[in-house]
């Protein structure tokens, strides 16, 4: 049963992760079953009713090529170190929810081409299964050539170089790899993006009247629907682009204030009056925090022998955040922001595992309204 914290209904897991039919699914098997049961009825007099069984078939046929190609992601990703959340086949086709830094650009490309790759191995083994069905009115025949044609089509535009489809991932590991920017991967794969979906309308719309053809409704709504996914998602790609440009004008250090750890069970009379206080449990997690400012109001005697769990503010859940080093921009901290949401106000920052400060959102915030503010040359690269 599908419920408001799952994504639609659960078919299984793979390696651990849930694969689900997206809520939208069914939409897209009504449209498949609507068009292709009349096509079929067609050329199969004979079916009658059964016509519309052979199309229901036929979504099933598409729903395996989808979890295929998205289970191939989901098992490179694994491989290359990404921490897998679920498989989804939706109205789209489907998606991988992952968490990663993008570490390399070998790394997203891989996870990328493997997509389409899956699909055309679908189709060879499609095309091989045709081999042994020599009745050209048998309707596995058909359920099979339709299998092939549509694994060879997905392959083949997925790998069209716009996001957000596969080929924009691989296109922007490259200029990312020549350039160095993972910026300027996401902008030229998200323009490339913009591209592929005007000259998709230009395709199903212009080109039949630039012929004096009236454009056929069936291709102009889907090319619409795909443009209209493809612009979007570009358009998304180049969003996160500049985002990333403006992370890339703050480093952490910029951000960063010291802080020294304590057990919560030391006395606030001997925690250190010149640094923020990061408080930890008896198995070293820190839980909680206690400000230079906190600290100075607890010198007054009532509170000399008050330990630090009592006066330390309980941090959220995921408020520790990993960094390469303090001159890394701040795009890991802003996802960990975004991650725990409106509820956090401090981030611990850690570097190979070991606390080095703190970082206030607030201070983040008005140091990338800031770094906006600056013209683009001025800003550290």
């Amino acid at each position: 049963m599908a419920n408001a914290d799952r994504p639609g209904w659960q078919l299984g897991t793979l390696r651990g992760v849930p694969v689900y039919i997206g809520r939208t699914w069914p939409i897209i098997a009504v449209v498949i079953i609507a068009t292709f049961g009349p096509q079929i009825a067609d050329a199969y007099p004979e079916l009658g009713g059964t016509a519309y069984f052979v199309a229901f078939l036929y979504t099933l046929l598409l729903l395996l090529s989808v979890v295929a190609h998205e289970a191939a992601h989901a098992l490179v990703g694994q491989w290359r170190g990404y921490h897998v959340r679920r498989i989804v086949a939706d109205l789209w086709g489907g998606h991988t929810a992952y968490d990663t830094d993008d570490s390399s650009p070998m790394s997203s490309a891989l996870v990328a081409v493997v997509g389409p790759l899956a699909n055309a191995v679908l189709a060879a083994a499609g095309w091989l299964a045709l081999q042994v069905v020599a009745d050209d009115r048998d309707v596995a025949r058909l359920l099979i050539g339709a299998f092939i044609y549509t694994n060879a089509f997905v392959a083949v535009f997925n790998l069209l170089p716009g996001m957000p489809l596969d080929g924009g991932f691989i296109l922007d590991a490259v200029v990312w790899r020549i350039t160095g920017s993972r910026s300027a991967g996401l902008l030229v794969a998200g323009w490339c993006g913009r591209v592929l979906a005007v000259l998709l309308i230009a395709w199903a719309v212009v080109l039949p009247l630039v012929r004096g053809e009236t454009p056929d409704t069936f291709y102009v709504l889907w090319s619409v629907l795909i443009a209209g996914f493809l612009w979007f998602g570009a358009s998304g790609a180049i969003a996160r682009a500049r985002s990333g440009r403006l992370f890339a004008r703050v480093r952490v250090r910029d951000v960063l204030r010291p802080m020294v750890l304590a057990p919560d069970a030391a006395p606030v009379a001997q925690l250190p009056q010149d640094a923020d206080v990061v408080v930890i449990d008896r198995q070293g997690v820190p839980w909680g925090v206690i400000t230079v400012t906190e600290l100075g109001q607890s010198a007054r005697p009532e509170l000399q022998d008050v330990r630090a769990a009592a006066l330390a503010r309980v941090q959220p859940a995921g408020w520790v955040a990993e960094v390469s080093s303090v001159d890394a921009d701040v795009t890991a901290l802003v996802r960990v922001a975004q991650d725990v949401g409106g509820a956090i106000q401090e981030l611990l920052v850690v570097t190979g595992g070991q606390p080095v400060g703190l970082v206030s959102i607030q201070l983040l915030g008005e140091a990338l309204a800031a770094a906006e503010r600056r013209p683009a040359a001025s800003a550290t690269v």
